[in-house]
């Protein structure tokens, strides 16, 4: 056991209460340490810290932020090892997987290094020749940055990364099931030499932390992947402060199979889509559709494809499916199944669901699931499921597929499988979603804007639209 703490200011702080929040390991329910039980107070402090590093970092010139990004990300890469064992051990995905989120997660380090020396300007013709207009681009200001439980490391450097690159300060608020990889990440941004006060990190009670974040008119920006409840609430709140908001939010991708797809790739996809971090990802896949034409052959190379897939505990050797987060999700996942079967579902493979952990703490696995004959009357036809469970859709054709797919309150990923030039064009442009995976299930990368349409949230992550959305643009008239 090991007593965390908060980072704010350039300094490691207990919370003013003395009290704790326990973080446990998802795949045996064991008490892994304490983090400070924050509230109000403490990010209010955070700000202030925020708030009065602000100026003195925004003037820095854009390649001294950058060094210092690329400082941090040398780091992460060292310490990838020590990083991915303790996101395993808090959040459950296989080891392997985690290794590979913290190069995914340090790669936004690196773009945004460089992507911050490439805020530009503009200068426009002016309707008189005694004018002159110019565009300059500046940092909004402080940041508000809150983060989920399913990716610790990759959504905070999604975030800080680009509001660091642009010239912002930041205070960080993330998932209390998964603080103790955000920990690990400050000691690192403490190493590479970020100025006092640059970066913070509070830890606590969601509801208080993220009022006194909302509240505060010194917040100018907020930046939230989580559901897309809580992000409706988040925007609620920030209506009074007027804050500029990005919120990834809740998805409910369809993965459509056409009768020309390869279909061994289609599977690979499908796997890939579904099964990483046990289902637990935002844009994994929840609706498969498969023309019925090759269902029977989707579905015998799906069963041999998953049937060796090990699932447990994540730091042991060759676990490709660790556990669900917690009970909540375990039971939610148990629901979605039972009400498929109850409504006609037949279950092709898995099903099963089991308690491994040594109490309520953690512990709960579910096989990998197939259902065939899914119906759109089913609750996982229409609620993302956020667990390894593959429903399966039937279509005959393309006009029909694409309006059951389009059928969603969701628009944040879509994936389809063909091997035909001209439906690709005709199906990429018709699904009404912001990141589309045509033969690929695994779309993401630093360098491209992620982000949805739709419930699924506003504005984009990564890329050079990623460092816009916390920069402000001032427009000057000039007249000479």
């Amino acid at each position: 056991m090991k007593n965390n703490k908060m980072y704010i200011n350039g300094c490691w702080v207990e919370a003013k209460n003395g009290k704790g929040i326990e973080v446990h390991n998802p795949a045996t329910g064991e008490l892994l340490g304490t983090v400070p039980m924050g509230g109000g107070t403490e990010t209010k402090e955070a700000i202030d810290a925020a708030d009065g590093a602000f100026k003195e970092w925004s003037q820095l010139p854009a390649s001294a932020r950058g060094s210092l990004l690329r400082k941090l990300y040398d780091l992460v890469m060292e310490e990838k090892e020590e990083i991915a064992r303790i996101m395993t051990l808090e959040q459950g995905k296989p080891l392997k997987e985690a290794v590979g989120e913290c190069i995914y997660g340090a790669n936004f380090l690196e773009w945004y290094a460089e992507e911050a020396k490439r805020v530009y300007g503009e200068t426009i013709p002016a309707s008189s020749k005694e004018k002159r207009i110019m565009v300059l681009k500046q940092p909004i200001g402080v940041v508000a940055a809150v983060t989920p439980w399913n990716f610790p490391l990759a959504m905070i450097t999604r975030k800080l990364a680009p509001a660091l690159a642009a010239g912002c300060t930041v205070v960080l608020k993330p998932a209390s099931q998964t603080p103790l990889t955000a920990i690990k990440f400050m000691e690192l941004v403490e190493a590479a030499g970020f100025p006092p006060g640059v970066v913070n990190m509070v830890t606590g009670v969601s509801s208080q932390i993220g009022a006194a974040l909302m509240e505060d008119e010194r917040v100018k920006k907020l930046t939230f992947t989580g559901s897309t409840e809580v992000g409706k609430q988040l925007m609620k709140q920030s209506a009074d402060t007027v804050k500029k908001v990005s919120l990834e939010l809740g998805g409910h991708a369809p993965f459509i199979v056409f009768e020309d797809a390869d279909i061994d790739k289609a599977v690979d996809g499908a796997v890939a889509s579904k099964f990483r971090n046990c289902g637990q990802t935002c844009i994994s896949s929840n609706r498969f559709y498969v023309h019925e034409n090759i269902l029977d052959a989707f579905l015998r190379k799906l069963v041999e494809r998953i049937k060796d897939l090990k699932l447990g505990n994540g730091l042991v050797e060759g676990v490709e499916i660790g556990p669900l987060i917690d009970s909540n999700s375990f039971e939610k996942v148990q629901k979605h199944v039972e009400d498929a079967l109850d409504k006609g579902g037949k279950l092709v493979y898995g099903g099963k669901g089991q308690h491994l952990g040594i109490n309520k703490k953690g512990g709960y696995f579910m096989e990998p699931t197939v259902i065939a004959s899914a119906t759109g009357d089913m609750i996982i036809a229409k609620e993302e499921t956020f667990g390894p469970i593959m429903p399966i859709i039937s279509f005959n054709s393309e006009e029909e597929v694409i309006k059951m797919a389009n059928n969603s309150s969701y628009g944040l990923a879509a994936y389809f499988f063909t091997q035909s030039l001209s439906r690709s064009i005709r199906v990429m442009e018709a699904l009404e979603y912001g990141i589309i995976g045509v033969n690929d299930g695994r779309p993401s990368t630093p360098q491209a804007p992620f982000g949805g349409f739709k419930e699924s949230g506003i504005g984009r992550e990564g890329g050079h639209y990623g460092i816009e959305e916390f920069l402000e643009i001032k427009f000057v008239s000039i007249e000479i």
